[in-house]
């Protein structure tokens, strides 16, 4: 099939496959003396990886800074030549371990790639264990190297955890006085 072809059965732009094909990344493909590029019918190898993007905000009033972060991460897969399958974008604390659509991709066996722009748009806590125990890879596209700055992320982390757990209790004790006065006028 000719290069063009090729190009939309994937979704992506002709000058993608034509960067591929360039860098040798089409198995098989050759150009001919009029320069068409042909790809041969079977299955290519991209077809086999199936790369997720996950992009998180804490709070919906961030909606905003969320599309501009999707956007960038899906901008590096393209420029890296990767097919993006699944663009998940979330709005949640990092501290919850409980936001359904990165349950949901974690748990897709089908995914062999997950992509974000910082390790802490995954998780706060534990992401090694994370990049550990999933299936798949991971890639963080700004990875922090200097080991100042990422002992203060920690700190930064921690501190917002137990920020967070602090108001937690403060609302459950609310909730707790009021059950009890509840079941006293009962």
């Amino acid at each position: 099939m000719k290069l063009s072809k090729y190009a939309k059965q994937l979704g992506v732009s002709y000058k993608t496959a034509w960067n591929w094909f360039k860098s040798g990344k089409i198995i098989g493909a050759y150009q001919v003396e009029s320069g068409t590029v042909i790809v041969p019918e079977e299955k290519s190898q991209f077809l086999s990886e199936k790369i997720a993007t996950y992009s998180r905000v804490s709070s919906s009033e961030n909606k905003s800074n969320l599309l501009s972060q999707s956007k960038r991460v899906q901008e590096f897969c393209q420029a890296k030549g990767w097919i993006v399958s699944v663009i998940v974008e979330e709005c949640g604390s990092g501290l919850n371990d409980n936001r359904p659509k990165l349950l949901k991709l974690l748990s897709d066996e089908s995914i062999t790639k997950i992509v974000v722009e910082h390790k802490d748009r995954l998780t706060r806590f534990g992401f090694n264990y994370l990049k550990t125990l999933w299936h798949g890879e991971i890639v963080v596209i700004n990875e922090i190297i200097e080991d100042e700055k990422d002992l203060m992320q920690d700190f930064i982390s921690l501190v917002t955890s137990f920020t967070a757990r602090l108001y937690g209790k403060r609302r459950t004790k609310r909730a707790t006085e009021k059950l009890i006065k509840d079941l006293k006028q009962c």
